[in-house]
């Protein structure tokens, strides 16, 4: 298999042990890194590509997003910009729409998505079911989720859907059981909303520890909507992250801090519902591993783009630009429990991202601005450099 020298980048932000690196080069190999250092000293490689002095980045690692799903929520986001507030409840309309949407249908919005994705420089993503909630549905978006990730997440348990409005147990059991049992072939990770107007600690424990059973993984929605368990459960049951971790009380920064759960923050939500930000500063200075993450979904974050997040952290969260950018690569990587990802070192899936700027601190300096030249997924180039002038 042929190796490719990508050289002459002027600063290469490894997120690894070497750190920074001034005039740098990579080797790639296949879908690997196979070296790393300064391009006077490259080895003899097959191909070679000149980045002109532009800065080189790991690919985003995207570790929460909603992409299986039919129609859109925009009306409901004009109303909150005209005052009306955000709940869970909002999820229903989506679940109607994706129930009579075709396969076809759902697997080309996914599609969509994804390509935006990784034009915004998401090398890596996870996808979560979450707008069936039936059975069937359920199964058949983590069917077509597994088409374009092996990061797959079963949330039957985002809410209680209409038809069991009046017997949340009964749908605790369904999403237990049955339906349990129809998705876990398809997925990864088992998730739940445990927050206001979803579900409860009680029911978390039970659907996370009937997920484990199956052989998933957990994660977990917590404290997105009001101070809640969602923290204390997801810590409790060692699940790789606690995802929004917007309103937190002291226990529960140090039950995150004293685990090897991480806090994936997602701003795309906040300034979608015109909430209060999570204080990442505070979560940091104690210690907790940071991720950063879209939250893509039709309702509360309809963005794929990485940079924008990394912008929103960096201005609203208390985030340095180089805290956001880890929490946006290695952060990611640590919430899907990936050492593969995330940072460019030897043996490191080769996931880059070239930027039209020479340090990557220009994704928080200029934000709206689209800089992603190049990006490179498992050692291909996924997104080519367009005709802008250099």
């Amino acid at each position: 298999m042929a190796s490719t020298l990508v050289t002459c980048i002027g600063l290469l932000s490894t997120q690894a042990e070497m750190g920074e690196v001034h005039d740098a080069a990579l080797v790639i190999d296949g879908d690997r890194i196979a070296w790393v250092g300064r391009s006077g000293s490259a080895p003899p490689t097959d191909g070679r590509v000149d980045v002109q002095g532009r800065a080189v980045l790991p690919g985003f690692v995207d570790s929460h997003a909603h992409l299986v799903f039919a129609g859109d929520r925009a009306g409901e986001f004009a109303a909150r910009m005209s005052g009306s507030a955000y709940s869970a409840g909002g999820i229903r309309s989506t679940v109607a729409a994706t129930r009579s949407a075709s396969d076809e249908a759902l697997r080309a919005n996914v599609s969509r998505l994804v390509h935006e994705l990784i034009r915004s420089g998401s090398t890596t993503f996870e996808i979560k079911s979450g707008y069936g909630l039936t059975t069937q549905d359920e199964e058949r978006s983590l069917r077509i989720a597994a088409e374009f990730t092996p990061e797959t997440t079963y949330l039957g348990a985002h809410v209680v859907p209409p038809e069991y409005a009046d017997n949340a147990a009964g749908y605790v059991d369904l999403v237990t059981g049955e339906m349990l049992e129809a998705c876990a072939p398809h997925a990864r990770w088992v998730d739940v909303f445990c927050d206001r107007g979803a579900f409860d600690a009680d029911q978390a424990r039970a659907i996370l520890s009937a997920g484990i059973g199956a052989g998933l993984a957990p994660r977990v929605h917590a404290n997105q909507l009001q101070h809640g368990p969602g923290v204390q459960v997801a810590v409790e049951v060692g699940a790789a992250s606690a995802d929004h971790c917007t309103h937190l009380d002291d226990r529960d920064v140090a039950a995150l801090a004293d685990s090897s759960t991480v806090a994936t923050l997602l701003p795309g939500a906040e300034f979608s519902t015109r909430s209060p930000y999570p204080d990442a500063r505070r979560l940091i200075d104690a210690g907790v591993t940071v991720a950063l993450a879209t939250d893509c979904n039709p309702g509360s974050s309809y963005t794929t783009s990485m940079p924008f997040c990394i912008a929103v952290a960096v201005r609203e969260m208390r985030m340095t630009p180089a805290e956001a950018i880890r929490a946006a690569t290695r952060g990611g990587a640590a919430a899907l429990r990936r050492e593969d990802i995330g940072r460019i070192e030897v043996g490191g899936r080769a996931d880059l991202v070239v930027l039209d700027a020479p340090d990557p601190v220009h994704l928080a300096y200029r934000p709206g601005v689209d800089l992603i030249h190049q990006v490179w997924r498992s050692g291909a180039l996924a997104r080519k450099a367009d005709h802008r002038e250099p």
